[in-house]
């Protein structure tokens, strides 16, 4: 039988492959100008998201990286130093980076940029092969951290990469990272967003790393006395062997299916206080060395290369928050199995024309942990061959309302969310198969209601993250060993803001990729040859004024085929 080691870690699957061969809403992605299609013909890195819309006037540049080497595990510093003559406000700030590996062997890393104690990059790289060195690019709008940008700041670029020899094999990929601030003027035409008046991170210029479900990632904080509205953002990002989370089984049956437990459910719980307080979904990101290196050439996984945070509403706590005590915000991952890593951002609203707020909480029925249902039917025949269904769900509603007292008068907030989650497995296993083919969809709905003296507005915010992953491995005609996979990972995202008889055309962002490939390999597990590789990608992005971008890759043995941009595209309302 084939190590089942080599199909969950990528680091044993790299090994054995030849790859020397206004009003703060939550964040969904933007409607952008759509760049330069990528190149066909080449094997480069085509991520299918566009870069970020971008203001019409002259941004002023300040550098963080300048061809900066990752050859070992030493964070790199980084210094910021405000735009001389552009002292703000801005229209829009983005941090933009751009990644290079050399040509040779390398494992997908992650990266993980920090400045002012808050994160403004985080994401993993690409991998090279012997005659591909791969360069990519990424942005993130970094708008709302401005408060960090007026004043010097420190911070860290984290990016450990091995160079050197393990085991008898070589790993001489080197990565090199450029790196930039833009800070775009506001005028009449672009003018400057509201942006959060205090940005608070914990851990500071760094991830905390959770294990467990008990384990949390805790900020403890003295809030402004005139505190009036508050967001987290927050990254779950999974690794070791939590890495692929939704391919895992409940404890009990995780031996004899030869795989990871705690079931295929995790979910990010936040709390303040020790009370529950808001709820994050784990998008399940599958870097490029994930499953199947070729499953991710030339076109990366949804966000591989740019993980994006969610943000979390924790404005019904304000009023309580802004009492001049300690209070503590703790971040954890329910069913943590090894390890996640948690960057958690803070962002606070103050009332300019108050110097202190008060309030509190009226509901909360939100419980600590959420009450996943297992399901299994497994069937042992009598050679040993274990199959059948395996399925974890979890659902649940809840309501978190408060209020804040402001110069302004009495503003209240009321969150309804509800969640569902399902992961359905089919299983097989013997000595020399092994088939998990998944299917699994996560929903989040949020509806957010705000009444003050101007009346009440509501927002509503949906988003959804499908999964579906075949996996097949078995003996072939010759002999030899064949593992086919094939994945399809989608994101999509909708803002309705306000909701009433005016109410605009959702927002609405959808991302979808569809990737096969096979890989042989010799009775011994000595690697042969892959083939059957395809990849299809889209991407649209749909405003309130239906103004729309859309993108569709192809790729076929590695080289991309096709790059079609858009500004029409039909997106799910």
């Amino acid at each position: 039988m084939l190590p089942r080691t080599t199909r969950r870690r990528r680091s044993s699957l790299l090994a054995a492959l030849p790859l020397a061969l206004f009003f703060p809403i939550p964040a969904i992605a933007q409607v952008v100008v759509t760049p330069a299609a990528p190149q066909i013909g080449t094997s480069q890195p085509a991520p299918i998201e566009p870069p970020i819309v971008k203001p019409s006037t002259r941004p002023c540049s300040v550098p963080l990286l300048s061809e900066q080497a990752f050859a070992d595990f030493s964070n790199k510093p980084l210094t910021y130093t405000p735009p001389s003559g552009c002292a703000g406000p801005w229209a829009k700030v983005v941090f933009s980076a751009d990644f290079t590996v050399t040509a040779g062997r390398q494992f997908d890393r992650t990266a993980k940029f920090f400045l002012g104690g808050a994160n403004i990059y985080f994401g993993t790289t690409s991998e090279p092969r012997s005659t591909l060195s791969p360069s990519w690019h990424v942005e993130r709008d970094v708008t709302d951290l401005s408060a960090l940008f007026h004043r010097k700041q420190v911070g860290q670029a984290i990016l450990g990469n091995f160079v050197g020899t393990d085991s008898g094999t070589v790993y001489n990929g080197i990565i090199y990272a450029n790196a930039r601030l833009d800070f775009y003027p506001a005028n009449a035409s672009n003018p400057a967003p509201a942006v959060p008046n205090a940005v608070l991170a914990f851990p500071t210029n760094d991830t905390a790393r959770v294990s467990t479900t008990t384990d949390t990632s805790t900020g403890t904080f003295t809030f402004p006395k005139n505190l009036e509205r508050v967001y987290l953002d927050v990254i779950s990002q999974s690794q070791s062997s939590d890495e692929f989370w939704y391919t895992c089984v409940p404890s009990d049956v995780a031996g004899e299916l030869q795989n990871c437990g705690n079931s295929a459910f995790r979910e990010t719980e936040v709390a303040i206080d020790g009370k529950p307080a808001g709820v994050a979904p784990v998008y399940p990101w599958i870097y490029t060395g994930g499953i199947d290196p070729y499953l991710w050439e030339p076109i990366p996984g949804v966000q591989t290369l740019n993980l994006k945070p969610y943000r979390v509403d924790l404005t019904p706590f304000a009023g309580v928050l802004a009492d001049g005590k300690q209070h503590s915000v703790a971040v954890s991952v329910f069913n943590a199995n090894s390890g996640f890593d948690i960057a958690s951002t803070l962002l606070l609203y103050t009332d300019s024309g108050a110097t202190s707020t008060s309030g509190a909480i009226t509901t909360d029925t939100l419980t600590s942990a959420p009450s996943p249902v297992i399901e299994e039917s497994l069937n042992t025949a009598a050679d040993g061959t274990v199959s059948g269904p395996v399925n974890v769900s979890s659902a649940r509603a809840w309501t978190i309302s408060g209020y804040v007292n402001t110069s302004h008068g009495r503003v209240s907030t009321t969150i309804e969310a509800s969640n569902s989650f399902g992961n359905m497995q089919d299983e097989k296993v013997s000595s020399t198969i092994f088939k998990q083919n998944l299917t699994q969809q996560t929903d989040q709905h949020e509806l957010t209601t705000t009444t003050s003296n101007s009346g009440t507005v509501q927002t509503q915010h949906d988003i959804s993250y499908p999964l579906i992953v075949d996996y097949n491995q078995a003996p072939d005609s010759a002999g030899n060993y064949a593992i086919t996979t094939s994945v399809k990972q989608s994101k999509i995202d909708a803002l309705r803001s306000p909701i009433g008889a005016n109410s605009p055309n959702p927002v609405v962002s959808q991302e979808v990729i569809e990737t096969t490939d096979t890989l042989h390999y010799s009775p011994s597990f000595a690697f042969i040859n892959h083939d059957n590789n395809t990849a299809r990608a889209s991407y649209g992005a749909k405003d309130a004024q239906h103004t729309c971008v859309a993108r569709t890759l192809a790729a076929n043995a590695l080289l991309l085929t096709e790059a079609q941009d858009s500004t029409s595209c039909s997106l799910a309302p």
